[in-house]
């Protein structure tokens, strides 16, 4: 049987030994990213003139799709200061409507690519 182009490593560490000890680890890992990146993505939310809570559900969001989605046991994903300027710039510009769009229209952009 063919191995399929893309499966998340989500899928695959499941079926391999995973251990009681391993989801201890990796609970206790997630716990120290999370107290370190939602208030940066609340500061970020802040800096780029949207409300706190968008950053904190931007945060969980995008973490949760990243993890259940990532195609490495070690990947991290998280707030990036950088886009800040982006940020600010579309929502000062075109709104947080402008923002959903132009995020989305990215998005597309990379899975095409």
């Amino acid at each position: 049987m063919k191995d399929p182009v893309f499966l998340p490593k989500f899928f695959t560490v499941l079926r391999h030994d995973y251990s009681r000890d391993q989801l201890r680890n990796d609970l206790i890992a997630g716990v120290v990213v999370g107290i370190v990146a939602l208030p940066l993505a609340i500061a970020f939310a802040v800096a780029s003139g949207v409300s706190p809570e968008k950053g904190l559900i931007t945060a969980v969001v995008a973490g949760f799709i990243i993890s259940f989605l990532g195609g490495s046991r070690v990947q991290v994903g998280g707030p990036t200061g950088a886009f800040i300027v982006v940020v600010y710039g579309v929502v000062a510009q075109y709104g947080m409507e402008g923002l959903l769009i132009s995020t989305l229209l990215a998005g597309v952009i990379l899975i095409g690519f």
